[in-house]
């Protein structure tokens, strides 16, 4: 992969994790139909070093992943305006890596109970009720990371000397 060209901006690994576990939504790109990008942003969950998403069983995102399966996936953890500054304060997280469609019923299980548990950790019973409903439609994908780069505004490094 390619190197961070203002390296002095350069997130931890740590960090860069940090943001993928505590945020909510990201944007997933794929090569998509006729050759252009296509970027869909959508709900995750960071675990055990991958990222794991859910899907309709077909569409343009499921079909771009059997196309190929090199993908990225961007996560904004901050962006702060500063007017007066004319400028942002950010923070952000680039994955890319290998997509994989969850097969086994065991592993699509798995994940799609982490996602659930992200987002509704107090509502057990309900959302293993609605998994149930839902599994015979429900498509999971799995993203391996290759290569994990964050990036923060300067002025961010500064405050921190």
């Amino acid at each position: 992969m390619r190197e961070m060209r203002r390296s002095r901006q350069l997130l931890s690994q740590q960090d860069c994790e940090m943001i993928l576990k505590e945020n909510t939504s990201g944007v997933l790109s794929v090569y998509g139909e006729d050759g252009y990008p296509y970027g869909v942003p959508l709900s995750y969950v960071y675990a055990d070093g991958k990222l794991y998403f859910h899907s309709a069983k077909d569409g343009h995102k499921i079909d771009s992943v059997r196309n190929n399966n090199k993908v990225s996936f961007t996560v904004i953890g901050q962006d702060n305006i500063v007017a007066e500054e004319y400028t942002t304060y950010f923070q952000s997280v680039i994955a890319f890596g290998t997509a994989r469609i969850l097969e086994q019923d065991d592993e699509k299980r798995t994940a799609i109970e982490q996602l659930a548990e992200k987002y509704m950790p107090d509502l057990k019973e309900g959302r293993l009720q609605e998994i149930e409903k839902e599994f015979h439609r429900l498509c999971m994908i799995e993203v391996t990371i290759d290569s994990l780069t964050g990036k923060e505004a300067i002025e961010l490094v500064r405050a921190r000397r």
